[in-house]
């Protein structure tokens, strides 16, 4: 069993997703909270598609950053600790839409993931104007700001939210990528300096 979850991690947190998206249709009246979630739901779905198998790629850039090569089975299983992260992301606010924190806490993913993945471009020093899951982090970014607009105009968001929001998402995520740059072999505190090495030699 746990030599399936670890090759099929993907298709695991694809088959989970779109579950809820399943539920999702079958509910009556849902809260717009819940069609953002519906929203942010199908484009993590595609997103982990682009960004890990279709074209995919992201995790062999941190490979190459690092010198070193990532075999299959660690590049599958790497997709256990993000799928984990994304179905929190995604349930959370869908079954507990009368509170705020869980969505924005979604939104700040999606922005963030945005602005990384046009980062990425320039950090990797990429051919194309292109990284492995932009144009779905991009819609993820693009969604995020609507739902921003949404709770701003109808004043369901306080400062204090936002913050939380922000300061949760952040916490989850590091302690996401903590997992996969320790199952590609890499320290995570060194995970700066390799950046900065990858920024000079772009520089140079």
């Amino acid at each position: 069993m746990k030599k399936f979850i670890k090759n099929y991690a993907l298709e695991i947190y694809t088959v989970i997703s779109l579950g809820l998206l399943l539920a999702g249709a079958l509910m009556d009246d849902l809260s717009v909270i819940q069609k953002f979630v519906m929203v942010f739901n199908l484009l993590f779905i595609l997103h982990e598609w682009e960004e890990g198998h279709y074209p995919g790629g992201f995790i062999d850039l941190i490979s190459g950053m690092i010198g070193k090569d990532v075999p299959v089975e660690t590049k599958r299983a790497s997709r256990i600790p993000t799928g984990i992260l994304l179905i929190a992301f995604t349930f959370v606010p869908f079954f507990w839409d009368d509170c705020v924190i869980p969505i924005l806490v979604t939104a700040t993913l999606g922005i963030f993931e945005g602005v990384v993945h046009m980062m990425a471009i320039r950090v990797f020093r990429l051919p194309k104007f292109y990284s492995p899951g932009m144009v779905t982090a991009e819609l993820e970014l693009l969604v995020s700001v609507a739902l921003i607009v949404w709770l701003e105009q109808n004043n369901l968001a306080s400062a204090t939210d936002y913050v939380l929001g922000v300061v949760i998402m952040i916490a989850c995520f590091v302690a996401m990528q903590r997992t996969l740059v320790w199952m590609v072999g890499m320290k995570y505190s060194d995970l700066p300096k390799y950046i900065r090495k990858q920024w000079q030699n772009r520089q140079n």
